[in-house]
């Protein structure tokens, strides 16, 4: 779909590099300090590219209860915001795995529009399917090298399966007017 035709614009984008796994949690913590209730976020890339990891960042940095861990067979997990050191609490993350869902209808089932506005929505695998529920939002897309890229020429298995190691490239892409202006983590002077 074109923006003639009713897509929401990108109003800024960036790249950036990260190290390993511990890099990918600082990002998302970066990123959490922009994050506000009312914010979608979409993530996408392969198995082991980082998702979760940086949904652990994002869960760390906006200061929410209980471990962050993948939502795959619960499909979503919700983690109350803690009481900050001022008495004020931040908003609520609700984390979605949307891996074995197919279709819009069974996202409609999951109500995440009902929280949508109290809470930060991390949607991981929601590419395609969870869009229509927000105009505003970011859309980060994780790639971590495997095999010939990882090891810098030839496959090599020992290469391919280590979640923690590989430099991920993550791109966020921010849409709609909530994002107008709002400097990404990662841009130059940000």
């Amino acid at each position: 779909m074109s923006e003639q035709d009713g897509a929401t614009a990108t109003v800024a984008e960036v790249t950036v590099d990260l190290a390993d796994a511990d890099a990918t949690r600082a990002y998302g913590e970066a990123l959490a300090a922009l994050l506000r209730a009312g914010d979608l976020v979409v993530l996408t890339g392969d198995l082991g590219a980082g998702k979760t990891t940086l949904t652990q960042g994002i869960g760390t940095g906006l200061g929410v209860r209980g471990a962050v861990a993948s939502p795959t067979f619960v499909i979503a997990r919700v983690h109350p915001p803690l009481p900050r050191a001022d008495g004020a609490t931040g908003p609520t993350l609700v984390h979605v795995d949307a891996y074995r869902l197919g279709s819009l209808d069974e996202v409609d089932a999951l109500d995440l529009d009902t929280s949508l506005d109290e809470s930060v929505t991390v949607v991981e695998w929601g590419e395609g399917l969870v869009e229509s529920l927000a105009d505003d939002r970011l859309e980060v897309a994780l790639r971590r090298p495997r095999g010939a890229d990882a090891a810098g020429g030839t496959p090599h298995a020992e290469h391919a399966e280590d979640a923690a190691a590989g430099v991920r490239a993550v791109t966020v892409r921010a849409r709609g007017d909530r994002w107008r202006g709002v400097a990404l983590p990662g841009t130059p002077g940000a």
